[in-house]
């Protein structure tokens, strides 16, 4: 009954840079929580200060906050095995994994056709929260991406030709294809369904 409740708040407990339960857990400046050591060594590599979850530059090292509360709950439902991770959403050879983990992949839960990119649950929250990334096209977990891209201009896939019956970008159906019969590609799919 208690996992049931705290399902939903399994993102909560979790470090976004190590995707495993926070351990140590600090607060950065916009408020959102990481592993101590995962934090350090994120910002000790790359010179850089930036909020790893949604790229957020800072112009000098931040201070970290412990996190005692976080620290506290988490070591209350360690105790009772409620806090791991449950072993489903990690990607088995069949499934779509993340692009943005390290490590151990996470399942993804969608693919972004603007990114080229497939992201679990974690990783993909930015996209419905950072305002540059809410216009993004994303779809269902798909390991063909790149098959999804036109060869010659590199964007999506987006119309059907109908004259020489094949799928194109839009830069194409403006140049080559532009006095072609042209429909979107899920009106085409839907009259082929039909």
């Amino acid at each position: 009954m208690a996992e049931a409740h705290l399902g939903g708040l399994q993102d909560e407990f979790t470090c976004s840079v190590c995707l495993d339960t926070l351990t140590d857990p600090v607060t950065i400046p916009r408020g959102h929580n990481f592993c101590l050591k995962c934090i350090t060594d994120c910002w000790n590599q790359s010179q850089e200060f930036f909020c790893p979850q949604y790229r957020e530059n800072f112009r000098t090292r931040p201070p970290l906050q412990r996190n005692t509360l976080l620290n506290e709950v988490i070591r209350k439902l360690k105790k009772t095995g409620l806090s791991s991770p449950p072993s489903k959403i990690y990607a088995s050879p069949g499934d779509v994994g993340c692009d943005a983990c390290t490590g151990k992949k996470f399942r993804a839960a969608k693919s972004c056709l603007t990114c080229m990119a497939s992201y679990c649950q974690t990783h993909l929250q930015s996209h419905y929260e950072v305002a540059a990334w809410k216009g993004h096209k994303l779809v269902d977990p798909d390991k063909n991406l790149k098959e999804k891209l036109c060869e010659k201009h590199h964007k999506n896939l987006e119309m059907f030709c109908r004259t020489n019956k094949m799928c194109i970008c839009m830069m194409c159906g403006m140049t080559e294809h532009n006095s072609h019969e042209k429909v979107e590609l899920e009106t085409e799919r839907e009259g082929k369904q039909v």
